[in-house]
């Protein structure tokens, strides 16, 4: 029996109600909660892990706003996710950049195991993180469905988070509701 995968991208205070957040992040922490809880299959958490010399760095020189530094309130999950992560004993993987690497290494592992089912996506920021992310994994698993709900996504901005939608859309990432 194929396994399947719920993946809950960055939903950390700095992204949700501290140095980058944003309504629209916001407004989806309930829906990403309920889904997470909810979710008939293996649920899993990234966070943007980043130490304090963040503003040294080239992702820092680009976007010089200090966040989800490793310790900090805002390094860490919001509390509704959270309180997910520990009643599911949910694996994180701490992420310098906006795609795991160690995610996609790890799933390859599980799938070697147990051939993976569909692999679905939920987070911030969808046109950042969400993406590098789906994409990352769609090229290790080409044949493997991989999702996103537009509603369990929030972006920089509304319009980012559209034109993310479409990138991945035109990537095979399949766009879903519910």
């Amino acid at each position: 029996m194929a396994k399947n995968y719920l993946i809950v991208i960055d939903m950390q205070n700095d992204f949700v109600t501290g140095a980058l957040g944003t309504p629209e992040a916001q407004a989806i922490v309930p829906d990403v909660a309920r889904r997470a809880r909810e979710f008939d299959g293996t649920v899993l958490f990234t966070k943007d892990t980043h130490a304090e010399n963040y503003l040294e760095t080239q992702e820092g020189r680009n976007l010089p706003v200090a966040h989800c530094i490793r310790g900090t309130e805002g390094w860490q999950l919001v509390p509704e996710l959270d309180e997910v992560r520990a009643a599911r004993d949910a694996a994180v993987f701490e992420k310098p950049t906006f795609g795991s690497v160690e995610l996609a290494w790890w799933l390859a592992q599980e799938n070697d195991a147990e051939p993976i089912g569909s692999i679905e996506l939920a987070g911030v920021c969808t046109d950042i993180c969400v993406i590098s992310n789906a994409l990352l994994i769609k090229a290790h698993f080409p044949e493997v469905p991989v999702r996103v709900n537009p509603a369990l996504c929030a972006g920089v901005t509304p319009r980012a988070h559209e034109a993310a939608l479409a990138t991945m859309r035109s990537c095979q990432v399949e766009l879903i509701e519910g």
